[in-house]
């Protein structure tokens, strides 16, 4: 079989992290990583700078398949748009040499404004658009026009082990429960009250990048999640239960601002556990557990549009944040 090159942007986020060692442990594909903090194996690239991206992508021209996971955080959903879009433009231009057989793009369930408030479930993919600004439809609008392959992989929160990431819920409840632990404490819910009883979706990073793969055979968006469905009114007190901890009735509160004085307490904690991460490592994610616990609304989507369509994988979301846990205690994130 003749090899594939995927370039991977993105490649040290939670999304891309597990898209790469998938590639590479697949067989059959030569990977490059790009991040704009490098990293072992990665090439590090500003890709909101023009001539940085042509200087360090435009001689990838064996690239075959582009897996776009890049993100760049802004406070408004409006501020979002430019440098996401600009990020996409430049990288896309940069690689117009290569002989790009497809082009995925990473979207989620923005595109459905489920960022916004409460919204049609579940999602599906022929749901009607929402005013923007939003930057994925944006960046999936860019392609459309470009031409060529594409497809535009929409997932849930995705449960991985990325650090330093902020979007990486599981690390959320792992850290705020160890935390809790050595103060003592119960692991309460911090979200809004009506987000306990919500009906929401997880998507398991390593089915997503299976998934993603597998889009490339395939054409246009496709929802991707566990094919589960919880409440953590059900959930938590199982996942307390992981850590050995009692569970309070919930209390609203911000990790943002409850977690911004532990920096010191984690250090302690570090030391006397053996712990690898620092505070910085795994405290990125607060204001993330902070939006998803606000969901007073159910968050999920139709997935049977990937499955019709031959995509096989299932995950039990229960079973994936234990999986998650070990890993972080094995790797000695949390104790």
């Amino acid at each position: 079989m003749e090899r594939k090159t995927a370039l991977v942007a993105g490649a040290n986020g939670i999304i891309g992290k597990n898209l790469v060692e998938h590639l590479r442990a697949a067989g059959g594909w030569d990977v490059v990583g790009l991040s704009r903090r490098g990293g072992p194996g990665n090439v590090a690239v500003d890709l909101l700078d023009p001539a940085d991206t042509r200087a360090k992508v435009g001689e990838l021209t064996s690239t075959t398949h582009l897996f776009y996971a890049a993100y760049q955080d802004k406070p408004t959903w409006a501020e979002l748009v430019a440098p996401n879009v600009a990020m996409l433009t430049n990288l896309v231009d940069a690689l117009a040499t290569a002989a790009l057989e497809h082009v995925s793009l990473m979207q989620g369930y923005k595109v459905y404004g489920a960022h916004l408030g409460p919204f049609k479930t579940p999602a599906r993919e022929t749901d009607a658009g929402h005013m923007p600004p939003e930057f994925n439809v944006d960046q999936q609008s860019f392609l459309e026009r470009r031409g060529g392959a594409w497809s535009a992989i929409r997932p849930s929160v995705v449960g991985g082990t990325a650090l330093g990431n902020p979007m990486n819920l599981a690390l959320v409840i792992a850290v705020y429960a160890s935390i809790s632990k050595e103060l003592g404490l119960p692991l309460r819910f911090p979200g809004k009250p009506g987000a306990y009883d919500s009906l929401l979706e997880m998507t398991d990073a390593d089915l997503l990048a299976g998934a993603t793969v597998w889009a490339t055979g395939q054409r246009g968006a496709f929802n991707i999640a566990n094919g589960d469905l919880f409440r953590w009114r059900e959930l938590w007190p199982k996942l307390a239960a992981y850590f050995d901890l009692d569970v309070a009735p919930p209390l609203r509160m911000s990790l943002s601002d409850v977690m911004a004085d532990k920096g010191p307490l984690w250090t302690s904690m570090a030391a006397k556990h053996g712990l690898t991460a620092s505070y910085a490592d795994v405290s990125a994610s607060w204001a993330f557990g902070d939006f998803v616990f606000g969901w007073d609304y159910d968050v999920f989507a139709d997935t049977s549009k990937a499955r019709r369509a031959g995509f096989p994988t299932y995950v039990e979301t229960e079973q994936m944040f234990y999986r998650l846990f070990d890993e972080f205690r094995k790797a000695r994130v949390i104790p």
